[in-house]
C-alpha cells in the first residue's frame, strides 16, 4: 500500500481545479499515528487556499492539497506512541496546514481524541471545525457568561449552526442572523431570536454583550452594537479587501474597550475530548447539509461557495 486517494489540486482557481488524485500514503514517525480517514468536512479557509488568497500561505509547490479535519479509524502506532490502539475510532484536526481530504493521516496524538460513540462518523466530523471554534471564542476569548446576549452572524453555516448551540449551552441568550431559507433551520438549533440578514438592519438589533462573527464583512457597523465591556470575536475576514479588515481588527483589538478578538485555531486534545462529552450528552448535535463523494470534492466547494448552506458539507471516503 503505497498510494492513496487524495483531493488535489495542480493550480489556484475556481472549484473545478479540484480533482480525485493519488498521492504516497504518509510514512508516519515514532510519535504519530496512521489514521484511516472516513470523513472530513469542507471549512471556508479551504475555499480561500484553493482560490489562491492565502497563496502567502501556502505557496506556489503544487499539487496542494485541502481539508483540515477528519474522523477515523487508527491504522498504525508509532512505536513512541502510549495509550493509542490500531482499530480505536478518533477525530481530530490536522492543525496549521491542508491535507485530511485523503485516505490516510499521519497525526500525533495530541491531534487527536476519541470520536463520539453514538455518533457516526460523517455526522461526527459535522461538529469538529465549528465546535472547536466556537468553543475557543466563546468561552476562551469573549468569556461569555450565563445571561448575556450574544450575537451569531452566519448562523446556519458550519460554524455558526454549532456556535448557536454552545452559546445556548453556555447560557446565553441568542440572536442569530440567517438566510430566509434558513430561519426555522436555526430556531430549532436554540436560538432565542433569529432575524433574516437580508431585511435587518444592524443599527435595529439593539446591544450584545458579545458578537459571534462568522462573515467577516463590514465589521465597524457590527463593533457599534457592542455594549459596554462587550467583546467581538471575528473568526472570518473580507477576503475581497483583506488589508482594511486586518487594519480594522487589529487596531480594534489594541484600541477601545469594545474590542474585536481574533485568534488563528490550532486545538488539541484536551479540546476534542470536551466536544466527545458535549456530544455523547447530547448538548449539542450534528449539522449535516450534504455528504459528497471523494470525487464530488469540486461540487461540495461549489455548493459550500453557493451560500445558504445548514451546516456543514461533508466528504465521506469509507
Amino acid at each position: 500500500m503505497n498510494q492513496m486517494r487524495a483531493a488535489l489540486y495542480d493550480r489556484y482557481g475556481p472549484p473545478d481545479v479540484l480533482y480525485e488524485g493519488k498521492v504516497p500514503v504518509p510514512q508516519i514517525k515514532p510519535d504519530e499515528v496512521l489514521v484511516r480517514v472516513h470523513a472530513a468536512s469542507v471549512n471556508g479557509g479551504e475555499l480561500a487556499g484553493r482560490a489562491g488568497k492565502l497563496r502567502l500561505v501556502t505557496g506556489r509547490r503544487f499539487p496542494q492539497r485541502t481539508g483540515i479535519d477528519f474522523t477515523g479509524e487508527i491504522a498504525e502506532v508509532g512505536p513512541s506512541v502510549a495509550g493509542l490502539r490500531e482499530g480505536e475510532r478518533v477525530w481530530g484536526i490536522l492543525g496549521r496546514k491542508f491535507g485530511s481530504v485523503a485516505e490516510y493521516v499521519a497525526v500525533r496524538p495530541r491531534q487527536t481524541a476519541p470520536a463520539p460513540a453514538d455518533l457516526t462518523m460523517v455526522e461526527a466530523v459535522s461538529l469538529l471545525a465549528g465546535g472547536t471554534t466556537s468553543i475557543t471564542a466563546l468561552r476562551d476569548k469573549a468569556h461569555l457568561k450565563a445571561g448575556e446576549r450574544l450575537l451569531v452572524r452566519g448562523a446556519s453555516g458550519g460554524v455558526g449552526s454549532v456556535a448557536v448551540q454552545i452559546g445556548k449551552l453556555f447560557g446565553a441568550h441568542v440572536t442569530a442572523l440567517a438566510g430566509p431559507k434558513n430561519l426555522d433551520f436555526v430556531r430549532d438549533l436554540g436560538a432565542d431570536e433569529v432575524l433574516d440578514y437580508h431585511t435587518t438592519h444592524p443599527s435595529g438589533l439593539g446591544a450584545f454583550d458579545v458578537i459571534m462573527d462568522t462573515v467577516g464583512t463590514h465589521h465597524p457597523a457590527y463593533r457599534r452594537l457592542l455594549a459596554p465591556g462587550g467583546r467581538m470575536v471575528a473568526i472570518a475576514f473580507d477576503l475581497e479587501n483583506l488589508l482594511t479588515s486586518l487594519s480594522y481588527i487589529l487596531g480594534s483589538a489594541v484600541h477601545g474597550s469594545q474590542r474585536v478578538r481574533f485568534f488563528s485555531g490550532n486545538p488539541g486534545h484536551e479540546l476534542f475530548a470536551e466536544l466527545t462529552r458535549y456530544a455523547e450528552n447530547g448538548d449539542i448535535r450534528p449539522v449535516v447539509d450534504t455528504v459528497h463523494p471523494l470525487a464530488g470534492i469540486a461540487a461540495a466547494h461549489r455548493a459550500l461557495e453557493a451560500g445558504g448552506v445548514r451546516g456543514k458539507h461533508v466528504i465521506q471516503l469509507v
